[in-house]
């Protein structure tokens, strides 16, 4: 189908406030890498700061956050189709439904009332509408037709999670689960969410926690709480190892387990993490001013296969086949 079909992107955030972020395409086989693919094909930068990725069909939609758009491209090509500009205000995450696509929205980071999430008809490549929501709206996930949203909050903290019907894109109901709900995934019909908790600098800070959604009631099935002082982040799973991030080390939970472990299985602190197919994809940022790097562990053996250099401040990685 195209150039990027067989492989991986890593969004790359790019110097703060200054020049483009960009994004990443590695092979596969990790034999080549290109880190300006959108420049590449279409001539042009992406802007600043390349937040976030996300498919539906045959297009990736990539949210540029400062810029406040999304530049809508092939995702096997990466020709450009359309940029997504308009209502969308210092945007996030994305997520799709169908032919609709969702979009958190902070707007003012310091503002708890002007967050919003934008609806987008992903045939047109339009906003058609918005759904007012919590302060803090980040991390998006549909689950049997509805959007989860976990309302990190935006430069402040929230604790709860906004459930949308996206049928009819309304509100279902707000789940209180804990302080700076930071990364989520799904296993088996249950959402696994965790909860950073309140840093020490705020004045109020508050351990983190790891809880299960019930999808079907919508209440909270399991509950494990970390040491006051702990704040996990980054969580991801592969088959039932749920895995996250803490006090530079990384551990895993199997979902089955009744205890948080006590133990990690790699030593280091990492920017995001993201496990597939057996082995784990850590970003590191460096000194978020020069070239960041990927590292790939093999989750059966624990150990190091690949390192890779990046583009300045690697984030996601998002798989394309």
């Amino acid at each position: 189908m195209g150039d990027y079909e067989f492989g991986f992107f890593v969004t790359n955030e790019g110097p703060f406030g200054t020049g483009t972020g960009t994004v990443t395409f590695v092979s596969e086989d990790f034999l080549n890498t290109d880190h300006t693919i959108f420049n590449d094909v279409n001539n042009a930068d992406l802007g600043n700061i390349v937040q976030s990725m996300g498919f539906a069909d045959g297009k990736a939609f990539i949210v540029v956050n400062n810029s406040n758009k999304i530049e809508v491209v092939n995702r096997y090509t990466f020709e450009s189709i359309a940029t997504i500009s308009d209502v969308l205000d210092n945007p996030r995450f994305f997520a799709a439904e169908g032919n609709t696509g969702y979009v958190s929205n902070w707007g003012d980071p310091f503002d708890d009332t002007d967050d919003f999430i934008a609806v987008i008809d992903l045939i047109t490549n339009e906003v058609t509408s918005t759904i007012p929501v919590a302060f803090g709206p980040e991390k998006l996930m549909v689950i049997r037709g509805d959007l989860y949203v976990a309302h990190q909050g935006g430069f402040g903290q929230n604790s709860i999670l906004s459930v949308i019907n996206t049928a009819t894109n309304s509100f279902v109901t707000t789940i209180q689960i804990g302080d700076v709900p930071n990364s989520m995934v799904s296993y088996d019909g249950g959402l696994w969410v965790l909860c950073g908790g309140n840093p020490d600098y705020t004045g109020n800070e508050t351990n983190g926690r790891l809880v299960r959604i019930d999808t079907d009631t919508n209440g909270i099935s399991q509950a494990f709480d970390f040491e006051p002082t702990e704040h996990p982040n980054n969580l991801t799973i592969d088959g039932s190892s749920l895995i996250y991030g803490l006090n530079g080390e990384v551990f895993s939970k199997d979902v089955s387990s009744t205890e948080l472990p006590s133990t990690g299985f790699y030593s280091g602190s990492f920017y995001s993490m993201t496990a597939k197919d057996g082995r784990l994809y850590a970003t590191d940022a460096g000194d978020f001013t020069s070239n960041g790097i990927l590292i790939i562990f093999d989750l059966i053996t624990e150990s190091e296969i690949e390192s890779i250099e990046m583009g300045i401040i690697p984030g996601g990685v998002y798989f394309n086949n």
